[in-house]
């Protein structure tokens, strides 16, 4: 179907070319899925974007040969090469809402291309599109065909932008890294529906990504990127237990393997692999850094966050937001706390409530014994120094105009910690002890790869001696090997300096690698919190197990073993002005482990996914 030969892509910079692609060759069969897996900056979606045809002209040279259904691509002229763009061959991006015009109704914007690509009349093309949208589990589509992107969740979004790949039925479907900003369920239903619809269509699939455990779950074929080249290719399946270089070996090991902590108690760092020999190290378990004896360094009882919704001239409250819903969870000096869930069950906004940046409406948070939501700024600013955060997005939370070493000594000189000759010295051990060098302290952000920003983050988190670190998807937008050493870092750090982390996650694989107790967000509300190993080995609330059935196994030989997933969306957390919350009741399985006892509202979906 596909056939790629001695693909050379180059970007003109500053006058000059740089390759970024270099002699990369691989063929995709009729009804075949092949994953171009590498890390960023590997070249992976240059090279899918060499193959449509969409790199910048005047900027770029693409050399080689490029085949579709023996056509050859690189020499056809623009008309013709739009032709097969729309019939032929097309492509979802990593990034929906990008992709999608936000003043377009979903509906019009798919119509638009069944009327350009396939000639039919406005009442065809809108029937047709009701149709794809049903074909994608887009409930309701009738009566969404007029909305607009904003109002549909990210897993919706995209299943739009695959209704608008599959419009004009082409026999190659191009998926750059589809799945990399969504959830872990709404990834597997993704995946799901991608594999469902190629047996339908009969159509060839290649599946750009970072993500092992996808590559595991959906790749017939896998193509291995590293610096610009293809360095192995082959079966997934021989990839996986025979991998041959070094890079392919470091990235297997990189990956989080759920299930693999049986019969370890405590936290433990991933494996270190050297990318030229790729040989690994055998990790050991942390230390016991639990100071269990001792009172809990944050202790957090009845926790309840709300934003209102106003409406009308007078801006009256038609109802609320319920972010954050009677939450009460405890956390010891030296422990690490994982809060899971998906996007939207509040977990980021607990974060946030307790460093006190959103004011909760109810609740206490004690730091220490001191209970943040009583004081004055004043007083809030001094505790401030015992709890620190580090968010998702490093480029965001750094000040681009400041270098390093001002960004990491500016927590120091605020609170009087340090006179500005004093930082210095504080600012080289800093970077030091997060693995960096200290004459780095004079370059900027942009310099910086994510996992390396990621690190200042941290080493400016640690400048004021926190108690307690807040850790908000800190790892989430990383490589997979960053993602590792990352954590590593996190780990070492709390042995050496008995930090206790409250780490935000919706990451399964990685919370089982780094926490000790877990407790599992729904709605704002926990449904159920426990050891790690009780949480992963005896998950009880029909919602852990939904999570814990999503996440990808990076094992192609156990594809088969997983269930089909539910295709229901997180329920929205709005309720009217005068919604009176529940009390709740837990029951507990085991010293430490509790779960919400649930209602007839779970049963349901488990009922109807089995039937499916």
């Amino acid at each position: 179907m596909l056939s790629v030969q001695n693909l050379t892509t180059a970007f003109r910079v500053e006058g000059v070319w740089k390759p970024v692609v270099r002699n990369v060759s691989f063929e995709i069969a009729p009804k075949e899925t092949v994953a171009v897996v590498g890390e960023s900056g590997s070249g992976k979606s240059v090279t899918a974007l060499s193959i449509m045809r969409l790199t910048p002209e005047g900027n770029s040279r693409v050399e080689g040969s490029i085949k579709l259904a023996g056509r050859e691509l690189l020499t056809l002229p623009n008309s013709d090469m739009r032709k097969i763009r729309g019939d032929d061959m097309a492509m979802i991006f990593q990034e929906p809402m990008t992709s999608l015009n936000p003043v377009l109704t979903i509906g019009f914007q798919i119509a638009e291309s069944l009327i350009l690509h396939r000639g039919m009349s406005r009442s065809q093309a809108e029937a047709e599109t009701v149709r794809l949208l049903e074909k994608v589990r887009i409930p309701a589509a009738k009566s969404r065909f007029n909305e607009y992107p904003h109002r549909f969740s990210g897993g919706m979004r995209q299943r739009v932008m695959i209704a608008m790949a599959l419009a004009c039925k082409p026999k190659l479907l191009i998926a750059d890294e589809p799945t990399t900003a969504l959830d872990v369920t709404i990834q597997a239903q993704i995946l799901q529906l991608i594999k469902l619809l190629q047996e339908e269509e009969g159509m060839s699939v290649l599946f750009i990504t970072h993500d092992m455990g996808v590559v595991a779950e959906i790749a017939d074929r896998t193509v291995v990127m590293y610096n610009g080249e293809a360095v192995e290719t082959g079966e997934t399946n021989d990839i996986f237990v025979r991998a041959k270089h070094p890079y392919t070996r470091s990235l297997l090991s990189a990956v989080p393997k759920l299930g693999s902590m049986g019969g370890h108690t405590r936290p433990m760092r991933f494996p270190v692999v050297d990318r030229l020999t790729g040989l690994s190290d055998v990790p050991e378990e942390t230390p016991d850094t639990v100071a269990a004896s001792e009172r809990p360094v944050l202790e957090v009882s009845g926790l309840t966050t709300r934003f209102d919704i106003r409406a009308g001239v007078l801006g009256r409250v038609k109802g609320r937001v319920h972010a954050v819903e009677n939450l009460s969870f405890s956390v010891q000096g030296g422990e690490t706390l994982a809060l899971v869930g998906e996007s939207g069950c509040g977990k980021s906004t607990t974060g946030r409530s307790v460093m006190r940046l959103i004011e909760p409406q109810a609740g206490s948070v004690l730091l220490d014994g001191v209970d943040l939501l009583k004081l004055n700024q004043t007083d809030l600013r001094e505790q401030r120094k015992r709890i620190q955060m580090i968010f998702q997005d490093p480029f965001a939370s750094l000040n681009p105009r400041m270098n390093v070493g001002a960004a990491i000594a500016e927590p120091l000189i605020i609170n009087k910690l340090a006179t500005r000759s004093q930082a210095r010295e504080q600012i080289a051990e800093l970077l030091r002890r997060v693995g960096l060098q200290p004459d780095m302290a004079s370059r900027f952000p942009h310099e910086f790869s994510g996992g390396q920003r990621q690190r200042i983050c941290i080493a400016r988190a640690l400048a004021v001696e926190p108690r307690l670190i807040v850790a908000d998807e800190s790892v989430s937008a990383l490589d997979v090997s960053v993602k590792a050493q990352v954590i590593n870092l996190m780990l070492e750090l709390q042995a050496r300096m008995n930090l206790a982390y409250l780490f935000i996650s919706h990451d399964m694989a990685v919370v089982e690698r780094v926490s000790h107790r877990v407790a599992v967000m729904y709605l704002g509300e926990i449904v159920e919190i426990g050891p790690r190993a009780a949480i992963f080995g005896n998950p009880q609330h029909p919602y852990t197990k939904r999570l814990l059935a999503a996440v990808p196994i990076a094992d192609p030989a156990r594809r088969h073993e997983k269930s089909p997933v539910s295709n229901d969306e997180i329920k929205s957390p709005v309720r009217p002005a005068d919604y009176v919350s529940p009390e709740r009741q837990f029951r507990e399985v085991s010293p430490g482990h509790a779960v919400m006892i649930w209602g007839e509202e779970w049963e349901r979906p488990a009922i109807q996914s089995a039937a499916a």
